[in-house]
């Protein structure tokens, strides 16, 4: 007989004026197979539309980004970084989110000021992220493992990175904030070397971060998970994009937002911007959809060694043919949760072979440390 599907929604993140969102994400639907037990599938929560003259950010409670950057306080840990500091119309301080070298100045200072991090670069044409958005999958990926009860920095638990890329953003702001344990993979190996330049010029990170090629860039778990791990958590960011040309063109519709955003007419601009990224960073044949159904289909196999599969999922389209992949697979837990930073909306798709009773005595076993 099949398991009665028990509908736990995720819990939304607070808006700056403390009112909780609404919900709109359609439930998923659940394979109609007799021959395998139905997953539990908690729906999302949508964040409700701001209102004018509401601050658009609606972040984690925990992420220390929710009411915009300290640019004072950032150039007095970073003085590098008043380079590239300007006054708004609004007698506020910014930079120019345009400029691929001023954006990245800004990671480094937030880096250093918040996270405690003394050194951070990234090649010319590598994906400089958001750290607030990055930061903030780690927060509702802190609540998923810990399921009610209060989140502790733990240093036993152990995270799969897949696709570090050349920022290694995850897997350091993870152990920083929760002391985490990672095991980063990419199949650059530029990429990787440059995440252990990093690593050698931090040694709040050294012992805590751990590299590992990807040979087959067919495979996602495959060849990366060794008979030997576990891990509580695998997280990624997978590319959106299925070609060069569909990325490019994506990169420069960032750069006219900003533009207009700022009141400019939009300019011809170089796709790398601080939107670039390499090309295993930004796309893969197939794009997004073509890698959730390899991960999926690849979690079965490490179903007993990883507690939690994670992934972001960009393009709401997406989620439907991963709840009916997971399904078919007999998963016990599927849950998705949605975040909100300004105007982009993203998702986490999280799956679970375990049951609930397993599931909590693993996050006992982490609460006691042992």
């Amino acid at each position: 007989m099949s398991k009665p599907i028990v509908k736990i929604a995720a819990k939304p993140a607070m808006s700056p004026t403390g009112k909780r969102s609404k919900p709109s994400t359609p439930k998923p639907p659940v394979a109609k197979s007799a021959k395998s037990a139905k997953p539990n599938i908690a729906p999302a929560k949508a964040m409700s539309k701001p209102k004018q003259g509401v601050e658009r950010k609606t972040l984690h409670p925990r992420n220390l980004h929710a009411h915009g950057y300290d640019f004072s306080a950032l150039m007095t840990s970073y003085p590098k970084l008043k380079t590239f500091v300007r006054p708004t119309p609004y007698g506020a301080l910014s930079i120019d989110f345009a400029d691929p070298l001023a954006v990245k100045t800004l990671n480094a200072a937030l880096l250093k000021h918040h996270y405690g991090l003394a050194f951070w670069d990234i090649p010319k044409g590598a994906l400089c992220p958001p750290i607030p958005g990055r930061v903030d999958y780690l927060h509702y990926l802190a609540d998923l493992l810990f399921e009610g009860a209060p989140v502790q920095r733990a240093g036993q638990v152990s995270v799969l990175d897949i696709g570090t890329g050349a920022n290694g953003v995850y897997a350091i702001l993870g152990h920083q904030v929760y002391g985490w344990q990672f095991v980063a993979s990419d199949i650059n190996a530029e990429s990787l070397a440059n995440v252990q330049r990093i690593i050698d010029n931090n040694p709040s990170l050294q012992g805590h971060l751990s590299l590992r090629q990807q040979q087959d860039e067919k495979s996602v778990f495959k060849g990366i998970i060794q008979a030997s791990d576990r891990f509580e958590l695998t997280l990624c960011n997978p590319p959106f994009h299925g070609s060069l040309k569909e990325a490019s063109e994506g990169s420069l519709r960032k750069v006219r937002n900003l533009q207009l955003n700022r009141g400019e007419q939009p300019k011809a601009a170089s796709a790398t911007l601080n939107f670039g990224g390499q090309a295993a960073e930004l796309w893969c044949q197939g794009g997004e959809r073509q890698f959730l159904a390899t991960m999926i289909r690849e979690s079965q196999a490490f179903a007993e060694q990883c507690l939690w599969f994670t992934s972001l999922v960009s393009k709401q389209e997406n989620l439907k043919p991963c709840y009916q992949a997971l399904a078919k697979l007999g998963v016990d837990t599927v849950k998705t949760i949605e975040m909100q930073q300004g105007n982009k909306i993203t998702r986490v798709l999280a799956w679970s072979f375990h049951s609930q009773a397993k599931r909590l005595q693993w996050r006992n076993q982490i609460v006691s440390g042992t």
